[in-house]
């Protein structure tokens, strides 16, 4: 536990991609990290610690040991969670007494839980300045909508398998009918701009529940989108801790893993192929000696795994199943959902045993579809062994998700052995 109120704290500060990132930036310039832009010439030296942003939602870290160019060892997760994005026009009112926005679904979250809990709006503003537009974060950070539900007497059937329509059941109340501009007007100033200057936006809404540890001897914890800041942070977290020395060490956050990861900074993107061939020309190698250190590389997709739920333990495979606080999960799937394979799986595991990590290993039941995850959409276009691992949690895709409080702590170590 001794990361874990720091994790919470990331997490709250971290309402989208977007603030994860710009929190994730300010870590790495504190440790001694040097920005590179995509459009500008790089310069990359020998013991060098660097970091490149794309969209302002994803972003890649590398440090070079002393020795100069060398094969790549990396880590991803991910950015974003499931949730509710505000369309274009968003406000909609309702017979002159509400005003409510107008949303739709980001992921595949579990709808329910969003209901009846305060919510706020973050994300981003692009703003005009002179003849410039520029982007800005924002959060309103406080309670300012809320999706109500309906009450029982109307809808019988919500106990019995109700099936939420995301365009009439699931649209956030704003204020009464005499609110229209008010939210922008709001968001616009909380970015410290005016209204009319807002040329665009990408504004999410995020669940302000506070993280709670909790349990006998305080075993879980509970808070929004531990699925997948919690690798995410865990992975950073592990990778600042380290010093390169025999490998080019990387830390890739990428985004957009929930709606498939095809974007131009999600995981089936060129950003991690740029970025490795980009550093590997700057320091001098050729188009060869960058394929074969791809090739003498190593991978972690690191994203999160389902722990058995207490109450359906029978939807889990018998002897693939995996608990919150036993250790890092090792995932697997003969259909390469996920891309762990015996040599991967071995590896992993001799370098958690080094650090006196437990695994686990996870596969589905047979009859049951799992989800993917980033790994082996990254191996598209970055072929290296890769192992996919996380961390066992209950609800996942909730606005409010639980894991396990020793967990956490598994994975820090477990990264500090793979790079160190």
């Amino acid at each position: 536990m001794d990361h874990l109120e720091a994790f919470l704290n990331f997490a709250e500060q971290s309402p989208t991609a977007f603030h994860a990132i710009a929190n994730l930036k300010e870590a790495l310039r504190e440790a001694g990290f040097q920005e590179l832009k995509e459009r500008d010439p790089w310069i990359v030296d020998e013991g060098g610690r660097y970091y490149v942003v794309r969209n302002d939602s994803a972003l890649i870290a590398f440090a070079v040991p002393r020795g100069g160019f060398a094969p790549f060892r990396i880590a991803a997760a991910h950015s974003d969670s499931p949730t509710f994005k505000l369309k274009p026009h968003f406000e909609d009112t309702v017979e002159g007494a509400y005003l409510r926005l107008n949303v739709e679904k980001y992921g595949g979250m579990i709808m329910s839980t969003w209901l009846d809990r305060p919510l706020s709006v973050a994300g981003r503003l692009v703003i005009r300045e002179g003849e410039k537009a520029v982007s800005r974060l924002v959060n309103l950070d406080r309670d300012a909508v809320l999706i109500p539900n309906m009450p029982i007497h109307f809808n019988r059937q919500v106990n019995d398998g109700y099936s939420w329509n995301p365009q009439v059941d699931l649209l956030p109340l704003y204020g009464e009918g005499d609110a229209a501009g008010k939210l922008m007007k709001e968001l616009a100033e909380a970015a410290g701009a005016d209204p009319e200057a807002v040329l665009a936006h990408d504004l999410f809404l995020y669940s302000r529940q506070p993280g709670s540890i909790w349990g006998a001897e305080d075993a879980f914890f509970s808070c929004g989108r531990i699925d997948d800041l919690e690798c995410a942070w865990g992975c950073m977290k592990a990778f600042l801790g380290s010093e390169a020395r025999d490998a080019i060490a990387v830390c890739a956050v990428f985004d957009n893993e929930e709606v498939g990861s095809l974007s131009k900074q999600g995981a089936d993107s060129t950003f991690l192929y740029d970025t490795l061939t980009r550093a590997g020309f700057a320091l001098g190698a050729s188009d060869g000696e960058i394929r074969a250190a791809m090739a003498d590389g190593f991978m972690v997709s690191a994203d999160n795994a389902h722990a058995v739920h207490p109450n359906h333990p029978e939807k889990y495979d018998r002897q693939n199943r995996v608990y919150m606080n036993k250790g890092v999960v090792i995932k697997h799937n003969a259909n390469q959902k996920y891309t762990t394979d015996a040599i991967s799986d071995a590896a992993f595991t001799l370098i958690c045993e080094k650090a006196g990590v437990p695994v686990q290993h996870f596969a589905n039941r047979s009859d049951t579809p799992g989800g993917s995850t980033l790994g082996n959409l990254s191996n598209a276009h970055v072929s290296l062994n890769t192992v996919d691992i996380g961390l066992a949690q209950l609800a996942m895709h909730s606005a409010c998700e639980t894991a396990g409080t020793r967990d956490l702590d598994y994975l820090i170590r477990a990264m500090e052995a793979f790079w160190g």
